[in-house]
């Protein structure tokens, strides 16, 4: 696929619903729940995503340090769907290549087994950080006032007074609860257990509820390193000579230098993701412990036996789609229930877009 190109602004342009105008509510401000509500909103219809974060982002999370930011989740992206192409044309120089196109693959001692590539397929970040390209697309969203953050949904119902309509139980930051109605909708885009517990705590069966059951997602306990002593480009770069590799060992499962992605400060900083069986094994150990045993496994991979100038860690409870739902979202129109996420697909970050925009396709 080609680089994103200069073509239009990213701005909302709503159109005349084929149909009577309706109102959605999402729930969940990652690129899948961004890229359902833009193309609802673009569509005609009224849109309020909840997000409990303190911003859209999702699992393109990013962690700034003094050091410089991290990508605490998704690391890259590939561009196969000509329709995630188009929308990567709206925000012309966002994302940019990165040099890590081969990845390596290391042994439990850290040596390289392999190097793979993907003929013809760059690997993407967005700058400066991962979540900066689900900001952009959610920008016309907080202008608008239609995205609601620090919030999480604790409840789905039906309106007593009409019940045809749903309402939304919802706490934001501080315990305040607050009750959103007049939905004729509501799409759940969060990962499949999340999702799953809402209904549950909700007292629903949704039609498609049963469907979660099969899909699974792992865990993932991520260590962010800085050395501040190591600056790049520079006479001294600490450790291996490859910036990206997915690791054998048994503990870790990707390694990426953060220093070497475009627009990133140059100081040395990797980020460094456990494997889902650790990280499942693990799940409920002390963070301190996690981060020593992680911290040591990275030595042992890159030969970087360093004193880390920062260390930080971050586990992701929901991370690594292992088994997917097998089709692109869930959705029923009697009831005005859909979920969405990469989860459908798999667990590639165009997996969720692709999901978001054939849900609000779908039920638009």
């Amino acid at each position: 696929m080609t680089a994103p190109r200069t073509r239009s602004s990213h701005r909302l342009k709503p159109k005349a619903p084929s149909g009577p105008a309706r109102r959605f509510a999402v729930i969940g401000a990652g690129m899948a729940g961004i890229a359902c509500a833009r193309t609802l909103a673009q569509a005609g219809h009224a849109v309020t995503v909840f997000e409990k974060a303190p911003h859209a982002g999702g699992r393109t999370a990013a962690m700034a340090s003094p050091f410089g930011s991290f990508d605490t989740g998704a690391q890259y992206f590939t561009v196969r769907d000509e329709r995630f192409q188009r929308a990567l044309d709206t925000v012309p120089g966002l994302c940019r290549p990165w040099s890590a196109t081969t990845i390596r693959v290391l042994d439990a001692a850290g040596r390289v087994a392999a190097a793979t590539r993907t003929p013809g397929e760059a690997h993407w970040v967005a700058a400066p950080t991962m979540d900066a390209l689900v900001h952009a697309w959610a920008e016309p969203l907080v202008r608008d006032g239609m995205l609601h953050t620090h919030t999480t949904v604790t409840r789905l119902e039906r309106d007593p007074m009409h019940p045809t309509v749903w309402q939304l139980h919802c706490e934001t930051l501080g315990g305040d609860t607050h009750l959103h109605t007049g939905f004729d909708a509501v799409v759940l885009a969060q990962p499949a257990p999340l999702s799953q517990a809402l209904l549950q705590q909700s007292d629903l069966a949704a039609p498609w509820g049963q469907a979660l059951d099969a899909v699974d997602i792992a865990p993932c306990w991520t260590l962010m390193l800085a050395f501040a002593h190591a600056v790049r480009p520079g006479l001294t770069t600490l450790g291996p000579q490859w910036n990206a590799a997915r690791s054998t060992h048994h503990r870790i499962a990707w390694l990426a230098r953060e220093s070497s992605k475009p627009g990133r400060k140059q100081i040395e900083r990797w980020t460094v993701q456990a494997s889902p069986a650790w990280s499942l094994e693990h799940l409920d150990d002390d963070g301190a412990r996690v981060q020593a045993k992680l911290i040591k496994a990275f030595a042992e991979v890159t030969g970087i036996h360093a004193t880390p100038t920062h260390a930080e860690l971050r586990r992701w409870r929901y991370a690594q789609t292992q088994k997917p739902l097998g089709q692109s979202f869930l959705w029923d129109s009697a009831t005005g229930l859909g979920a969405c996420g990469d989860w459908c697909l798999g667990h590639r970050l165009e997996d969720a877009f692709v999901s978001g925009l054939e849900l609000a396709l779908a039920a638009a």
